[in-house]
């Protein structure tokens, strides 16, 4: 059973490193955020996995720690993320500086 899950994983690793080395740049803040997304999912499966462990205490600190990785992945990808977006924005132009208006004369 060990060997076989070992494999997958390894199998998945190798899988997933060919499918996101062929996105392109263009598509890669999209799909930074639906990962995002998802992981929320998950987080809020670890919320509830938490809810339920009973009273085993390897469980609740092995779900915490759980939880604070993945609050930490959700976080820092929605960083990145809005900063990637922050270079696509062109820049704004300049304000018209307003001019004084002249002095009444006084005469």
């Amino acid at each position: 059973m060990l060997v076989t899950n070992l494999a997958i994983l390894v199998l998945a690793g190798f899988v997933g490193f060919a499918v996101i080395s062929k996105v392109p740049n263009t598509l890669h803040t999209p799909l930074m955020s639906g990962t995002n997304a998802i992981h929320g999912i998950v987080l809020l499966g670890g919320l509830i996995a938490l809810g339920v462990s009973g009273d085993d205490t390897f469980n609740k600190v092995i779900l915490t720690v759980a939880i604070v990785f993945g609050t930490i992945n959700i976080v820092g990808g929605f960083l990145v993320t809005d900063r990637m977006l922050e270079m696509f924005k062109g820049k704004k132009p300049p304000k018209a500086e307003e001019t004084p208006e002249p002095p009444e004369s006084t005469s």
